[in-house]
């Protein structure tokens, strides 16, 4: 059913973003790595046996089902695992390639132990291939991010127009869709001020935000006025912008030190609430003091892997899938499907090669979740320590302190992308709502 899908989704999902960042920040950076790339090969596999299981088949349809089952299993296995093995320690602190080649492993006593032993070539070369495999896709990942966005745009502002000019209450799709406009504009000026406000902002980044800015506010107004575009696209390619300027400058947390707690007041003569509602608070701390140690053990895990997570990365995880998914129903949509592909998922049984190819890697959506999310927390990590905000010990471990010119390279793409489309599209081009009928 349904709601089954659901349940196990959420729990997938949950169990990936708590999990692998813990690998980082309890084991280090070659424990999650190490964790990250088991998991991806697992779901790799498990993919490639569900696309390779006829429906007739009841042995295959037996053991997928069986593994799909045990795979709650398998992955804190695999943390543990990955934890016992490749937690930092104080042999380890140096690169993989050194580690390996270099005169330490000397210490082996046979060939076997240096090939396939703790720190040997075969773990080299896999987490270490992995680990180039995830720097190379950074930039990858970023710009892909902008033409999807892009997609997501302009989708959005051809829906916007056709629901202004199919007739019926056009005026009033018109004002929502202006309100709902300035409400996107007004938001997003409020997060660029806070941007302006933070200390790290020198002459060079202000140079570049206003150069950026003057741009996106040029693009949507010559969109508007030669009636290529509308303001609904000119809000989001304003926000989208935006939101890059935020990604780069800002871990979305406070800048500033949080003021020091103020001294509880003293207790006053009278309780604060009715005795019913006090005798019930007390009743109900009293239970949960007698809950098991078990239950305290798993919510203090819990709220411990839930503080290695930082919002930047959730936010970038969420959206970068956001705009992958509807671009997976927008690119059959352009093509020749229209408003119908909207509401169908792409498959290997499509027509069109397009279609083929986004079927065949939503089979592997859960090892490029995992990619993706590993991608980001390395991206994360690895601007912290660029900005020396207490990410040295990434760089200890053999990480690289990375930089945001992917991001500005990002941010420059997808403009000049949409002023070449405002150059080259027609007014009032109906790609993807010219199949739609009007009534």
């Amino acid at each position: 059913m349904w709601i089954f899908r659901i349940t196990s989704a959420v729990i997938f999902l949950t169990s990936i973003v708590l999990s692998v960042p813990l690998g980082f920040d309890v084991g280090g950076r070659t424990c999650g790595l190490a964790f990250s790339l088991s998991l991806a090969t697992f779901y790799f596999w498990y993919s490639v046996l569900r696309l390779a299981t006829p429906d007739k088949s009841r042995f295959r349809y037996a053991l997928v089902r069986a593994i799909g089952l045990t795979q709650w299993i398998i992955l804190p296995s695999l943390l543990i695992w990955s934890l016992n093995r490749f937690s930092v320690d104080a042999d380890n602190s140096s690169g993989w390639v050194e580690r390996t080649f270099s005169g330490k492993r000397a210490q082996d006593t046979s060939l076997r132990e240096w090939i396939f032993g703790p720190d040997g070539l075969v773990e080299a070369l896999t987490i270490g291939t992995w680990d180039k495999l995830l720097r190379w896709s950074t930039p990858v990942f970023q710009l892909v991010e902008g033409f999807c966005s892009l997609l997501v745009i302009q989708a959005a502002g051809q829906i916007t127009r056709w629901l202004v000019n199919r007739g019926g209450r056009s005026d009033s799709w018109m004002i929502g869709l202006l309100v709902m406009s300035a409400s996107i504009i007004s938001s997003s000026v409020y997060f660029l001020w806070r941007v302006m406000q933070f200390p790290q902002i020198g002459n060079v980044d202000a140079t570049l935000i206003g150069i950026t800015i003057t741009c996106a506010v040029f693009l949507g107004a010559w969109g508007i006025g030669s009636g290529k575009g509308n303001p609904v696209e000119s809000s989001l390619l304003f926000a989208y912008i935006v939101l890059c300027i935020y990604q780069i400058f800002t871990d979305y947390q406070p800048s500033h030190p949080l003021d020091p707690m103020p001294p509880p007041p003293q207790a006053a003569d009278f309780p604060p609430f009715p005795p019913i509602i006090m005798a019930s608070y007390t009743t109900l701390i009293h239970v949960l003091s007698t809950l098991p140690s078990t239950i305290h053990g798993g919510f203090n895990f819990i709220m411990a892997a839930l503080s290695t997570i930082t919002p930047s990365v959730i936010i970038s995880l969420a959206y970068r899938f956001f705009v992958l998914y509807a671009s997976t129903r927008i690119i059959p949509a352009v093509r020749e499907s229209g408003a119908r592909a909207l509401s169908q998922e792409a498959s290997l049984e499509d027509s069109d090669g397009a279609g083929q190819i986004l079927g065949l890697l939503s089979w592997f959506s859960p090892s490029i979740l995992i990619t993706v999310y590993t991608s980001l927390l390395m991206q994360h990590f690895a601007s912290t320590s660029g900005d020396g905000g207490g990410g040295e010990w990434w760089t200890s471990q053999g990480g690289d302190a990375g930089g945001n010119l992917w991001r500005w390279i990002n941010v420059a793409g997808t403009m000049a992308l949409y002023a070449l489309e405002l150059y080259l599209g027609k007014e009032d081009d109906g790609t993807l709502t010219g199949h739609w009928k009007a009534d």
